[in-house]
């Protein structure tokens, strides 16, 4: 058993149960010329994890625990992607139009990768999702059950969207969730700030949440 110093109280885990999921750090979402920054975002604020969220893959690959990776991202012909989210906001490219580096969130896209200084290791399981939650439509949750997996430690982006939607699914299907705060990043602060909150509130009522240092440190020591 290990524990972790975390909010609002220590975050106990058991290596033989514990992964890390890594939400959809992809250069749509951090480059410019991708959908990010088609939505009139700052992608800086994004490419500014990619150090964190590097250390912190580091961390649980050298404890040997299992590190998987997300994508969002579409089929070619857009049949998974119903008109409520292709129409949604004002982009000025939507998902599917060409775009700098490819076709706009679409799978094997240029754009859509995960970028390189966080691109998956052979063996490492990677889901591509159609929604915002990786449970949706995904076979996440039959793969943590033959992994024997019931606690996950979350990076990625963005806070508010894509990473507390999976911790919510994760959370009502029973794992014991924490976000790494310095690892996970919103195009809008704010927004930030009020989902490590809403997390962390009411006595972990939706996961914890820990810096990467206390996160790697209570990898080392269990």
């Amino acid at each position: 058993m290990g524990s972790i110093v975390a909010e609002p109280f220590a975050f106990s885990f058991d290596r033989k149960s514990i992964a890390l999921i890594v939400i959809d750090m992809q250069r749509d979402f951090a480059m410019p010329g991708g959908f990010g920054e088609s939505l009139g975002n700052d992608v800086s604020r994004i490419t500014a994890i990619v150090p964190a969220v590097r250390a912190l893959i580091d961390a649980f690959r050298a404890a040997g625990l299992p590190v998987i990776h997300t994508m969002e991202c579409h089929r070619p012909d857009l049949s998974d992607c119903p008109p409520a989210k292709l129409n949604r906001g004002t982009p000025s490219l939507r998902i599917g139009d060409k775009g700098p580096m490819g076709r706009i969130l679409i799978a094997g896209e240029h754009g859509t990768a995960i970028l390189d200084e966080l691109a998956p290791m052979v063996g490492e399981i990677v889901i591509e999702k159609p929604g915002k939650g990786a449970f949706y439509a995904t076979p996440l949750g039959e793969i943590l059950k033959q992994m024997g997996i019931r606690q996950l430690v979350f990076a990625g982006v963005t806070t508010e969207v894509c990473v507390q939607t999976t911790m919510r699914e994760a959370n009502d299907r029973g794992y014991d969730c924490i976000l790494a705060e310095d690892a996970t990043e919103s195009y809008f602060p704010e927004f930030k700030a009020a989902t490590i909150a809403m997390i962390r509130a009411q006595g972990a009522i939706v996961g914890w949440t820990a810096p990467v240092s206390a996160i790697a440190e209570g990898l080392t020591h269990a």
